[in-house]
């Protein structure tokens, strides 16, 4: 809901869980609460109303080409107008004041705040791949001959999504400022194109399925860890997890932290053993603590360091686990902290520190490489400017003339995010900020390495979607630059947003979404009439999608056996082991009439963070001595756009049966298990999808029900709960 969704009265919910209704509890509740105060949904003839939030989804993609190559509705769902009671039954018998739900930054409703306007934005794709911890035995060899090092980068070769988890302690604000602390200076060492830094909370640590989606842990707090949450540490450890401890408590393998008070919150010098047997020396801000070994202890790393003092104290330990590649960096010294900390008590330990700054980051990164991460800095890329084509001449016209009508004095179309200035050309003079983007009308002026325009209009075979294109090199995300034409534009136009390189991609909630060159990045805009068969089934917008982008693949003759598969919800999958690409999909009701932002990416020339399209080709052919070509991102693009338009339309006429034996095909999940509750809850076997996209099980009953997220931002196969009953 990502702050948007407010009361009347104020208040921000938290969570949508759908509810079980059933006709007595209907009375019940009507009975207790004046239809002055609240209206009251009045209980069909079927015996029981199952009210669902609308799930959608997203993620990313780019590369090459073959035409290169060659070539009436049922009960309404999801309503956010506040016809669900406040509160339980049960709470006494005193009547329940219910307040609707509104979009609170939504210029739409402000003009139109005397309207009844039926408007929720639901974002509930899932853009952390579920994967399992060891499967190297089948991949390795996959990614050394497709997934070789480029451009300098090391390649993720574990199929983990790109995290790196930070733990700071409870919750408060000291905790919060030492998280963005540490949040800065692994910022400053790591790849910030390839890697995605996320606070992890204590609850979420405990709750969450965080430990197969993790590259790196890092514990940066002094406070006594837990003992329930040392322990899925530890099992995150033996199961080849990574961990970097900071001026931390957490400690293993036979060392303890010693307090030695002299130390504390002064400046030391440290001599640090790299992994070359090469030493840095350098001056470091005590944390007043070493290590000491105890009676048992495992066999260190390569990496060491010790203060240059007639103690030599024990600074920063390596220390192997199990037998499945843990390890972890230990520290008590404040390499997370700059010279400018206001522990730094003097200006001579200033001068000392700052002197040694250099030295700190290499140190910093070289723990972090031995660590697995890549520490190759990557510049982030400057906006560039927005440019309006269009796939079709005879459209070309009647857009112009459209845009003539709607531009402000200045040119422009502003929405709550964002202003579009539309000009003929582009001067470098012109400031280009995320909330202010130029759009170069003058089609002549267009070229691009990235995106052939050409190639787009041959393989669009579309009535009407993906017609009009904004394309930009760089831009924030593609998923705000449609926010503003959405509900302006005809529909026979067809915007589509594009987008070679995206520096805020958008996941689920606040997750993000990696963007770099190489994934095919796009935004659709389509529109679904409420009284529809999809409109009445709006969370199947993102399987369509996601199966439309397989279909893309594996519908080009001799591609039918690149093994891409699509997860529920919204992925887009290597076989089930690595994660591909996604969707999200924003939609918001007005009048009759469904608005959606399909936001979608899949990696296509980009090995990183993951794998991509191209790698599974160049392996494909390596194992079936076959010669296919690689392929472009503005072909796959125009293709998956295609085959969209005929999966609607095809839903349209005939409901969810005319899709699904195609979703099946491709999908990822024919008998697999899952547990629900939590990873100790009951298995349940995967059987399918209801009539609302939503997944069904059988249980060892013999039942077989609907499940839904838990709303956890990790994995949404995990912690499935029943809907509740009431």
């Amino acid at each position: 809901m990502e702050d948007r969704l407010h009361m009347d009265n104020g208040l921000v919910p938290q969570k949508i869980v759908s509810v079980h209704l059933q006709d007595s509890t209907l009375k019940e509740v009507k009975d207790q609460v004046s239809n002055k105060q609240a209206q009251i949904l009045e209980p069909k003839p079927e015996p029981s109303l199952e009210i669902k939030p609308e799930q959608d989804g997203m993620e990313h993609v780019g590369r090459d080409d073959p035409k290169a190559l060659g070539e009436e509705p049922t009960q309404r769902r999801g309503s956010a107008s506040g016809s669900e009671p406040a509160g339980d039954s049960d709470r006494g018998g005193g009547p329940v004041e219910h307040y609707h739900l509104h979009l609170s930054s939504c210029h739409e409703c402000l003009e139109l705040e005397n309207s009844t306007i039926e408007s929720v934005k639901f974002a509930s794709a899932e853009n952390i791949p579920d994967l399992p911890y060891d499967y190297s035995s089948s991949l390795e060899s996959v990614a050394d001959e497709t997934s070789p090092e480029r451009e300098g980068r090391r390649v993720n070769l574990t199929g983990k999504a790109p995290n790196i988890l930070l733990y700071v302690g409870s919750d408060s604000q000291e905790a919060l400022g030492r998280f963005h602390e540490v949040r800065s200076v692994l910022a400053d060492c790591v790849d910030i194109a390839s890697y995605i830094l996320y606070h992890l909370l204590e609850d979420s640590a405990l709750r969450d399925p965080w430990t197969d989606n993790c590259l790196l842990l890092v514990i940066a707090t002094r406070e006594s860890i837990p003992e329930d949450l040392y322990q899925k540490f530890m099992a995150y450890l033996s199961q080849g997890g990574k961990v970097l401890g900071l001026s931390s408590s957490f400690t293993f393998g036979g060392f303890q932290v010693t307090s030695k008070g002299a130390l504390q919150k002064t400046v030391q010098n440290l001599v640090f053993s790299k992994a070359d047997q090469s030493e840095v020396k350098l001056s470091v801000l005590s944390s007043g603590c070493m290590y000491q070994e105890g009676p048992v202890r495992l066999s260190p790393g390569r990496l060491q360091g010790h203060l240059e003092n007639e103690d030599k104290d024990r600074m920063i330990v390596h220390v192997p686990f199990g037998t499945r590649g843990g390890e972890a960096v230990l520290c008590q010294v404040h390499l997370e902290l700059p010279p400018s900390s206001n522990i730094v008590q003097t200006p001579e330990d200033f001068n000392l520190l700052k002197s040694s700054n250099f030295r700190r980051y290499e140190v910093l990164r070289e723990i972090l490489t031995t660590l697995g991460l890549s520490c190759d800095m990557k510049q982030v890329p400057a906006l560039t400017p927005l440019y309006l084509l269009s796939a079709a001449e005879e459209i070309r016209d009647p857009l112009m003339q459209w845009l003539g009508k709607h531009v402000d004095s200045e040119g422009e179309i502003k929405s709550g995010q964002l202003s579009l200035r539309f000009v003929s050309s582009y001067v470098s003079e012109v400031e280009i900020t995320p909330s202010c983007i130029p759009v170069v009308t003058n089609m002549e002026a267009f070229s691009s390495e990235h995106f052939n325009l050409e190639i787009y209009r041959q393989n669009l075979q579309t009535k009407q979607l993906g017609k009009v294109i904004l394309f930009a090199e760089v831009t924030p995300t593609t998923m705000r630059l449609l926010d503003g034409l959405m509900f302006q534009t005809p529909q026979e136009m067809g915007l589509i947003a594009i987008a070679a390189r995206q520096t805020e991609g958008k996941g689920r909630g606040g997750n993000v979404w990696l963007s770099p060159v190489g994934c095919a990045l796009s935004t659709l805009l389509i529109s679904i009439p409420l009284r529809s068969q999809l409109g009445q089934r709006i969370p199947f917008v993102q399987h369509l999608m996601s199966v439309a982008v397989v279909e893309a693949v594996r519908s080009i003759p001799e591609y039918q056996d690149i093994n891409l598969r699509v997860k529920w919800p919204n992925d887009i999958y290597y076989s089930d082991l690595m994660k591909i690409g996604g969707v999200l999909v924003n939609s918001t009701l007005m009048g009759e009439t469904f608005y959606i932002l399909i936001g979608c990416g899949f990696n296509v020339t980009n090995s990183n963070p993951t794998i991509c399209i191209n790698d599974l080709i160049t392996e494909y052919n390596k194992q079936h001595k076959a010669e296919l070509k690689p392929l472009r991102a503005d072909y796959l693009i125009a293709r998956v756009v295609t085959v969209l338009e005929k999966l609607i339309k095809e839903f349209q006429d005939k409901g969810p049966n005319s899709v699904l034996p195609l979703y099946y095909r491709y999908w990822v999940h024919s008998g697999q298990q899952v547990h629900l509750g939590s990873a100790e809850g009951p298995k349940v076997s995967i059987v399918g999808l209801d009539d609302s996209g939503f997944l069904q099980v059988h249980q060892e009953g013999g039942e077989v029900v609907t499940v839904h997220p838990d709303g956890n931002s990790f994995d949404m196969l995990r912690n499935l709960i029943l809907p509740k009953r009431r």
